[in-house]
């Protein structure tokens, strides 16, 4: 039972992780609401969409190293409410930095687990 607390620990960062992303790339279907040429949606889902690429970059470097999702989605939570200035509603602060900081809440508890993990597996490979 313990094992399956360990490997929970290790794929739920990961899945709302991806979750998380495919929420943030919803705002950016906000281009569509005017009346832009297409080039202009261009430009538009590209610069909405430049969070999403930063979060599934981070995602892919700590799908193998998790300390670097813990560290990196704690400091992208303090930079949202730093970048913001806090003119958002509270709310968002919650929804968004809220998600980034359990991501690395996730991703720490994830790596202390993984660490444990493979030392009981060395452990039983030596004996």
């Amino acid at each position: 039972m313990k094992s399956f607390f360990k490997m929970l620990f290790i794929w739920l960062p990961r899945i709302f992780c991806i979750l998380f992303a495919a929420f943030i790339s919803i705002f950016a279907l906000d281009v569509f609401s005017e009346n832009y040429t297409p080039l202009q949606i261009i430009e538009g889902l590209l610069i909405h969409l430049i969070p999403t690429c930063i979060i599934i970059a981070v995602l892919i470097l700590s799908w193998k190293w998790q300390w670097i999702g813990a560290v990196s989605f704690t400091a992208l939570a303090f930079a949202y409410i730093i970048m913001t200035h806090w003119k958002q509603h509270w709310s968002a602060y919650l929804l968004i930095s809220g998600s980034l900081l359990l991501l690395g809440i996730l991703f720490l508890i994830g790596w202390l687990f993984r660490s444990k993990l493979q030392n009981t597996e060395k452990s039983k490979i030596i004996t």
